[in-house]
């Protein structure tokens, strides 16, 4: 056999060998690969089965496996007394009475593990969510803490946690069945167990209370950046045997402990005010909801630009949440708050001196706002429309961006939005920094209608809007540099009229977009976007030729590049100019020394010079070569020889500068 024929049969050989051994990896991958699958599958079904069938509670929540939040069945939120607890007709009342009588003669029996803070049981009872605890073993518990008055609007703390747990506001949500709904934050990944425990009034202005305790859900409010806490809903629904609506609500880890925090219900139904309000009958109002105002936010005038204008806009109402704001900008806004405005709008002029208001006289000799009667000589005065704001504390004790997203945001945004239902019939979710521009309507609520006549929007529970940024560092609108008007120095101090060029590209919906909805409509509002409709509703993307965001701000990844990228001129905001330079004008005087504002400052005259940067260059000289040396080395005309100081100049280095734009 020829050499050639055995290398043949060799390789031959070596190629069936590779070929098999390549089968066999495939065999083996396709094995493991089957076999993480189905553990997966096996361990996703015993987390559902633990986690959706039956709570099991004991002294420390949350060791028991974790309660993985359900988010797609709507139905869950909403329970009533007709048997919406399918999953749980096994576990109905009867079964914590028979657990109670089965158990009733041993040492760890519920009256021990679960109703009090001994060491908890090794087969602790069966407590499904949402199940009442029976009267008898109710009248046990502690009663009202007398020495707490009820909150509405402030952090408060759930005693007894493993983890941070703490709660906000509370809710009667009535859009389907009875549900109590407890804005909260507590650990992200498997929250602990709670209680809701109710509070009845025994007679009207009575300082007694009885008491009803249900297991509550908690559900983890999405968008959290995998921190170990995030904001959250406490669910509670209503059952016997009092299924009338509850004074108040105290979330408890442990059944037997005083309650750490005594919630006030806000309730629509007590107030006569919105009882029976519909998305049919609640009056066109728009309310604006505005995120924890942090970093020391001391920006008094760009408050009262956001305010007015927004208020041009159609908006009427204000939520903010204080983290931390400086004094100017409280200042400002408890006169909001108060209603200690000017009743009328007098045009402002930059020429008048700034003097406000001193104490309850005014000097109208030297003071460029004064209180008119119904209006002025030159019949130019208007009535000013009326602007209420809210302020919440929000001192969540949660560090931001390293235990929770952006100081709990998503649970403010949530407050608000259940805080305005039935209230105003839209709210606009929105920063500081942000507006929502019409192009064809003056309103937002113009807007909105004028759409309703060009799209059918039966079924629409929120408008969204595309981002386009402004960025700061764009220079200012060439307006202001040539305006010579009465309110010249003001145009330019107010950001919506100076900053002018924008972005050209649009930020696709869901990404940096913002949004108006209907409160009704939402059970989970987002950041961008809402998480969770109720059925049947969904959101409109707002074509961007009819309105879009304008969202001013630096480049939002540090530096200037961002002023690179393709732009335009969008003056779109200057069609409210006059009105809003009067509006701010008039309240910024009135303002000015209570608050102790600055002077607006003086327009500039001419752009800025454009930046040129300097690059300096040392470029020693090199000694020339010995011709030119004889060269410079020729006696002096008054007979002095120059050569060595050529030679000591020849080494000195010069400086050169080159400059670039």
């Amino acid at each position: 056999m020829s050499s050639r024929t055995k290398r043949m049969k060799k390789t031959s050989w070596g190629a069936r060998e590779r070929a098999g051994m390549s089968f066999l990896i495939v065999i083996a991958f396709f094995a493991v690969f089957g076999l993480i699958i189905l553990t997966e599958v096996l361990m996703i079904d015993d987390r559902g089965r633990a986690g959706s069938i039956i709570v099991r509670h004991g002294s420390n929540g949350g060791r028991f496996g974790e309660s993985v939040p359900d988010y797609d069945d709507v139905k869950d939120d909403y329970l009533d007394d007709t048997g919406i607890f399918v999953r749980e007709t096994k576990y109905g009342g009867a079964a914590v009475k028979n657990i109670l009588k089965n158990q009733k003669d041993l040492k760890n029996s519920i009256g021990i593990s679960v109703l009090t803070d001994s060491a908890e049981p090794r087969n602790p009872p069966v407590v499904p969510w949402g199940q009442m605890l029976p009267s008898k073993i109710e009248q046990t518990l502690p009663r009202f803490p007398a020495d707490m008055k009820p909150t509405d609007g402030s952090w408060e703390i759930v005693n007894g946690t493993r983890y941070k747990f703490f709660v906000f506001s509370a809710f009667y949500d009535r859009r389907d069945g009875k549900l109590v709904r407890v804005i909260g934050a507590t650990k992200t990944r498997g929250p602990e167990k709670v209680w809701c425990r109710f509070w009845y009034q025994t007679g009207v202005n009575s300082t007694k209370y009885r008491s009803a305790s249900v297991m509550a859900r908690v559900k983890i409010i999405r968008e959290n950046w995998n921190l170990k806490y995030s904001a959250c809903f406490i669910l509670c629904p209503i059952r016997g045997p009092y299924p009338e609506i509850p004074h108040a609500v105290s979330v408890v880890s442990k059944i037997r402990a005083a309650p750490g925090n005594v919630l006030m219900l806000r309730n629509t139904d007590n107030d006569p005010d919105f009882t029976n309000r519909t998305f049919s009958n609640i009056p066109n109002s728009i309310g604006v909801c505005v995120k924890p105002l942090h970093f020391n936010y001391d920006q008094a005038l760009y408050l009262l630009e956001f305010l007015e204008l927004n208020n041009l806009l159609g908006v009427s109402h204000f939520t903010f949440y204080n983290h931390t704001i400086g004094p100017k900008a409280s200042c400002v806004l408890q006169h909001y708050v108060n209603g200690d405005l000017p009743q009328h709008i007098v045009p402002y002029e930059d020429a008048s001196p700034a003097k406000a208001r001193n104490s309850s006289t005014v000097d109208t000799t030297d003071a460029s706002y004064h209180m008119p009667t119904k209006y002025n000589e030159d019949n130019t005065a208007q009535l000013k429309p009326k602007i209420t704001v809210n302020i919440l504390p929000w001192n969540l004790r949660m560090r931001s961006q390293k235990e929770i997203r952006t100081e709990g945001l998503f649970a403010s945004l949530n407050d608000c939005l259940y805080r305005s239902m039935y209230r105003y019939s839209h709210v606009a979710l929105i920063d500081l920094d942000e507006f929502i521009i019409p192009h064809h309507n003056d309103t937002l609520i113009d807007l909105i209608t004028w759409l309703s006549k060009r799209i059918n929007n039966r079924n629409t529970g929120a408008y969204s809007f595309q981002n386009a940024f402004f960025y700061l560092q764009f220079a200012d609108d060439e307006h202001m540099y040539t305006a010579s008007d009465r309110q010249a120095h003001l145009r330019a101090a107010l950001t919506t009229q100076r900053k002018t060029r924008r972005r050209s590209k649009l930020h696709p919906q869901k990404q940096r977009s913002k949004y108006i909805c209907k409160p009704e409509a939402v059970i989970e509002a987002g950041n961008h976007f809402v998480w969770e409709f109720c059925p049947g509703r969904g959101s409109l993307n707002v074509p961007a030729d009819a309105a879009i965001l304008h969202h001013y701000r630096v480049c939002e990844f540090g530096g200037d590049d961002c002023i690179k990228t393709p732009s335009v001129v969008d003056r779109t905001a200057h069609r409210y100019s006059n009105r809003l330079l009067d509006r701010v004008g008039t309240v910024y005087n009135y303002l000015k020394d209570v608050c102790s504002l600055p002077d607006v400052p003086r327009a500039p005259t001419k752009p800025p010079p454009t930046r040129k940067k300097e690059l300096k260059i040392r470029i020693p000289l090199k000694p020339e070569n010995d011709k030119k040396t004889a060269e410079t080395t020729k006696p002096h005309p008054n007979g002095i020889s120059n050569g060595a100081i050529t030679q000591q100049s020849a080494t000195v280095p010069i400086e050169v500068i080159l400059k670039t734009r």
